[in-house]
This record gives C-alpha cells, structure tokens and sequence, in this order.
C-alpha cells in the first residue's frame, strides 16, 4: 500500500474530507451519523457516502440474523447517534429466556430492560432511510476493486469510481468484500460459525401460548453447538448454530422431541408445511481479524471482528464500533499508527472479552456432550450466581468474564457437586423441575 505514516494527510477528518462507508447496516449507518453529529460539533462538514448493494426499502432481503437487539441499544441511538429508536417496528418485547439442556429446562426471567425482537430487514431500511434525510449519500452499488494512493483512496464500484480520503468497512461476513480487502491490504476475516435460520408460522392462538419468551438449546449433537426459537409477532424464527451446519442438521435439530413440544402446532398429520420453512444459511464471527486496519481504512463489526465471541449483540457492537471509528477519525487521525492505538483501546472492552467468550464456548461444548449440563440447571433452579450467570450467557447482557467470575464461586460449584452426586446415587431430587408441558404453562400464566 502507497503512502506514509508520517504524511500530514493521514491527520484527523478535516472540513470537506471524504469519507467511503462499505455496507449500509446498522455498523456503517451508525458510523456515518456519528461523522456527521461529532464533525457538526466540531464545526466540519463531511462528504460521506455510504456504498449498499441490498435494497432493504423493497423487503426483498432476507437477513440471516435472528432479529433480537439487546440492551443499551435505544439508547445507545438517542444518546450517542441522535436517531430516536424504531419502537415501532418491534414484534415482541423478550421478557426473558427458557434455557434447555440435556433433559432438564430452566426459567431464566430478565428484570432489567428488555431485548426487542424485529425483522432485520425493516430496521436495516429505516436505518438507512435516516442518513438519506440527512443529505448522505447513498448509492446502491457493490465495490469490485479499490486502490490506495498517498493522499486518497478510490473504490471502484459496479457502476461508478468514489474517491475519498477513508474507506469503512462494514459488511458484515460478505465474502466479496472480504476478498477484495484480502487482496490489497492483507486483511483476513474472522473464523466464523455457520448458522441455519428459518421462520414458522403457528397461528395466533399459538402464539399468544408461546408467549414471549426466547427459547435456547445445548443439544447434545456434536455438529449442532446451540439453537434457539425466539417470538416475532405472528411467528417465530428458529436457528442453529455449527462449524458446518446445513439444512439435513435444521431437519434433525427440527425432528428432536423437546423442539417438537415447544413449537406451537409444528407438524399436522407429522408433516411440516415446506413451504412455510424455507432455510437461509448464513456465518457470524468467533474470532478477531488480522489486520483490519491501516492507512486510510478502518473496518467494523462483523468484518472486524469485534462482536461478542459465540453468539450475542450483533447489532450493538456494530453501532459502537462503528461510533468508535468515527470518533477516532475525527480527533485523532486515519493512519494505522492511530487505529492501533486509539481504536483498538476504544474497542477493549469486546478484545479483552475474546479469550474468555472462547473458553466458554469450549466448555459448553465439552458439558454439554458429558451430558453434565442436567446437574448445573438443576442446580441453578435455588441458585441466584447460577441463574445469573446462565441468563448474561444467553443474553450476551454481560462480559464473559463477569459469567465465569458468578460460576467460579464456592456456593456454585458446591451446588453443582450436590446435584452430581444425587444423580450418581439415584437419590430423590428436590430442585425444582417441572415437565415440558406445564413448564410452558407456568411461564404464561
């Protein structure tokens, strides 16, 4: 890559900088309206265009995200983007999450503020449609080949050249962006877990018994890490989640008897309606990139990495990192020299949380495979560190360490040992443990 470190032309976003956003998602729009709110601060104006191939407006796309956007998104928009947040495309607010593994379940009831659910497509078109009316420009294209020079940078696109002074990356897990920027720059993606997705539509009553409550899973199948049900108004979108999931393990996750009994009205005279279960594949993150920045880029999110490692607040990392990168343009500079400092200390709070979010998934693999996970949900039936940490590790509401900070406590750990010991010895167990069906009817009632 041309260009120097030392060039004054790597310094902070000045009046009438150019800047190039790759994506149109909630990381590149929230990156592109914390420019434009930080640089009216600052008394600049920027040139800021935002490159999307999807047209989210037409509801043509399918996202592969399951939809739900955790806590402190609302504010995070009205405090940090001055956005006001789009209440009103939200089909169920999560009152909280039924966590199921092995034989056993648990209730795990979420007091603080609750998660949204929606249909990405209609959020990622209001998003959108936001930084239109603040006159930034958005043109659907798709970036085929970029060049960096030593004062600008030019991204070629399917129908016409942007220059600018930055470029954003923010597409997500696209692959031909990913290889673009592997090509010129030496960037490489994160290692990243595919993932089936599919939507169902029981019926109203059906739903309203379903109620609003996340269903997960830790099933004990050596492909299949976890899977989830979470309400969307009237239906529900189901997931799974692998190294190599396809659409014959959705079969088999869909064919399990506990997924059966939580599906409202699944299967009439034991068949599915295939039509009504069209499967989309999609890939989310479980590492961080190698070289996502240098002189005159900047990626975010997904591309970069920087998400809560094994599942978890997509959307949310996203926008911060994306407000992150904007922050850092503007005060501090656009060289690689500034990103390794400023932003990748900006963004510590989800690297240093890398390693732990590793281990845990490891460990959840390894539990759930020895069929051990039966003793810790029984055990956190009269465990309040227990329910704790099962609820943030769901929820993704809290940093992997502070979960494993609430595991490795003596009162934990001795109630799990407790609840060993009386499997092993076949003795009566007193913990709280109700059947599937009356379960679910606690939860609505």
């Amino acid at each position: 890559m041309k260009g120097s470190k030392e060039s004054a032309s790597l310094g902070p976003l000045r009046n009438g900088s150019r800047v190039i956003i790759i994506g149109g998602g909630p990381g590149g729009v929230s990156c592109a309206l914390a420019l434009h709110k930080i640089s009216a601060h600052l008394g600049r104006h920027l040139n800021i265009t935002i490159l999307e191939n999807k047209e989210f407006a037409t509801e043509r796309q399918y996202n592969q995200c399951v939809g739900v956007l955790s806590p402190p998104i609302a504010s995070l928009f009205e405090e940090q983007l001055g956005l006001a947040f789009p209440f009103h495309l939200k089909r169920d607010f999560i009152k909280g999450y039924i966590l199921h593994a092995g034989n056993e379940q648990i209730l795990l009831e979420d007091n603080g503020d609750p998660s949204i659910s929606l249909r990405r497509v209609q959020f990622d078109a209001y998003m959108l449609e936001s930084v239109k009316k603040l006159g930034i420009r958005v043109i659907q294209t798709r970036a085929v080949d970029l060049e960096f020079f030593h004062d600008h940078v030019v991204v070629y696109t399917e129908s016409l050249p942007v220059k600018g002074d930055v470029v954003v990356g923010a597409w997500g897990m696209d692959d031909g962006s990913a290889t673009l920027f592997h090509r010129v720059t030496g960037y490489r993606p994160p290692h990243a877990l595919s993932a089936i997705v599919t939507k169902y539509h029981p019926g109203e009553e059906a739903m309203a018994r379903f109620g609003s409550y996340i269903h997960a899973f830790l099933p004990r199948h050596p492909r299949i890490e976890f899977g989830g049900i979470t309400p969307k108004g009237n239906h529900v979108t189901i997931n799974i989640a692998g190294k190599t999931v396809d659409s014959h393990l959705m079969n088999e996750f869909l064919d399990m008897p506990n997924i059966r009994r939580v599906l409202p009205n699944f299967s009439v005279a034991g068949k599915r309606d295939p039509e009504d279960l069209l499967f989309f594949k999609g890939r989310f993150p479980c590492s961080l990139a190698k070289r996502y920045y240098g002189d005159r880029y900047v990626l975010i999110g997904d591309a970069a990495g920087l998400v809560r490692t094994f599942k978890g607040k997509g959307v949310t990392s996203a926008a911060l990192t994306g407000i992150r990168a904007a922050e850092v343009m503007l005060n501090y500079g656009i060289s690689e020299l500034c990103f390794s400092y400023h932003y990748d200390r900006a963004n510590q709070d989800i690297i240093r949380d890398l390693s732990y979010g590793k281990f845990m998934r490891s460990l959840t693999i390894f539990l759930s495979h020895l069929r051990l996970f039966d003793p810790i949900l029984r055990a956190a039936q009269h465990n309040h560190d227990l329910q704790s940490a099962l609820l943030d590790a769901v929820s993704a509401h809290d940093t992997y360490r502070k979960v494993l900070l609430h595991v490795l406590k003596p009162k934990p750990i001795s109630a799990v040992l407790l609840e060993m010991a009386k499997s092993s010895l076949a003795l009566p167990l007193k913990a709280k443990h109700f059947p599937e069906d009356a379960y679910l009817d606690k939860i609505v009632k």
